[in-house]
């Protein structure tokens, strides 16, 4: 007992030792501080946005803190340290070569502008809404997979952000919260197809026509900040003829996140916008017909006078 008492004793009169404890203890403060803030504080926030980020800042001031805490306690014995931590950090880092490249692909992200929380992306072959970005890794709520169209699958997805630097960032909503989509609409031969394009246009304007405004706007800063095309963002009814029908494409702009459902409600008063008419406007379809096939006429006889009938003839 006396022998570990001593031991205690020498190591407690070590300034090293006592470093080492003042810097835990204080970050044991550090961190039951900024758990606390973290719930405390968010709670009084009604804007999610707004939260999520005075919840991140939180934590970033934290580890801020800590090291700053260790560089004051230990800024006397740097020198030393630096020798150290050179030989050290050599080995450290071709053993955690991913680990580095994932913080790397952090930086990249919050400083080069790749995506933020809220942002549709297709990362990693991953398509999904960021809903995290933490030092290491960035979480999505993926859609698509068995599910159809941008719907949510309910699958959470943690993508390494070292994927950044290897494969393309696909962003929906970074400075044009829009994509072009389009719709096909098949019409029969004979229909009047100047009414067909008419109609198309007017449902267009009144079920698509609010991003119109909107998307010109985030178009027109796109135009100013890159090298690219004034691209037209209004409807647009294009027609085509094939051996089955004539086909029209509608093409329009929409909000990412509420593409499937204007589809839907396009096809939908198409529909009735055509069946309205009368006739005048027909959906097509692939018909098939199938040719009846000839009649037939088979005729069985049963001669029996010829079948032999005694063991002699049959032998014979």
């Amino acid at each position: 007992m006396a022998d570990i008492v001593s031991t205690l004793q020498s190591w407690l009169d070590d300034p090293n030792v006592t470093k080492l404890i003042g810097v835990m203890i204080g970050i044991v403060i550090i961190s039951i501080v900024s758990k606390t803030l973290g719930r405390i504080l968010p709670r009084q926030i009604e804007d999610s946005d707004l939260r999520y980020r005075i919840r991140k800042a939180i934590n970033i001031v934290g580890y801020v803190a800590i090291g700053l805490l260790i560089i004051t306690v230990f800024n006397k014995n740097l020198g030393q340290l630096t020798v150290i931590f050179g030989v050290a950090g050599a080995g450290i880092a071709f053993a955690l070569q991913e680990v580095i490249a994932s913080f790397a692909g952090w930086a990249a992200v919050s400083l080069g502008q790749f995506y933020k929380p809220g942002d549709r992306i297709q990362l990693g072959g991953i398509t999904g809404d960021v809903i995290d970005v933490s030092p290491l890794r960035t979480t999505v709520m993926e859609i698509g997979g068995w599910v159809k169209a941008d719907l949510y699958n309910g699958r959470i997805v943690r993508i390494a952000n070292s994927f950044v630097f290897k494969e393309p960032v696909y962003n929906y909503s970074a400075d044009f919260p829009f994509v072009w989509d389009e719709i096909n609409i098949p019409v029969k031969y004979g229909s009047d197809h100047r009414l067909a394009r008419e109609l198309l246009y007017r449902v267009a304007d009144e079920v698509v026509g609010e991003y119109v405004p909107q998307a010109q706007a985030s178009w027109s800063v796109m135009v100013r900040k890159y090298l690219i095309e004034d691209a037209r963002v209004k409807p647009m009814v294009t027609l085509v003829t094939n051996d089955n029908w004539i086909e029209f494409t509608l093409r329009y702009v929409v909000d990412y996140k509420y593409r499937r459902l204007k589809k839907d409600e396009l096809f939908t008063r198409t529909l009735d916008e055509y069946l309205a008419t009368n006739g005048r406007v027909e959906y097509a379809s692939a018909t098939f017909h199938l040719v009846e096939a000839p009649t037939f006429n088979v005729r069985l006889s049963d001669d029996r006078a010829d079948l032999p009938t005694t063991p002699k003839q049959i032998e014979n």
